[in-house]
């Protein structure tokens, strides 16, 4: 149980307390099976760490609490990349 969110408790406790305790904990490990996160990654945010990891000179990159926006350019005014920071 020492792996379970405070929400997962709280559920956990929920259900206990309306259908028993057997009964409960077997519709908990059901819901959580059924609504667990695979473990999939993003084929995108795995290229960009494989890009920023790649230059050596940087020792650490600090994005910030909200991060920053990357832009392609497309089109015909466009030139290059643009980062913008995220407010």
């Amino acid at each position: 149980m020492s792996d379970l969110t405070k929400g997962e408790i709280r559920k956990l406790n929920a259900l206990k307390k309306s259908i028993g305790d057997k009964l409960g904990q077997k519709a908990f490990d059901e819901w959580r099976k059924a609504n667990s996160k695979s473990e999939n990654s993003d084929k995108v945010a795995d290229r960009i760490v494989s890009i920023l990891s790649s230059a050596e000179d940087i020792e650490s990159l600090n994005l910030g609490a909200k991060g920053y926006t990357i832009y392609k350019s497309r089109g015909r005014g466009g030139k290059g990349i643009k980062a913008v920071k995220n407010t």
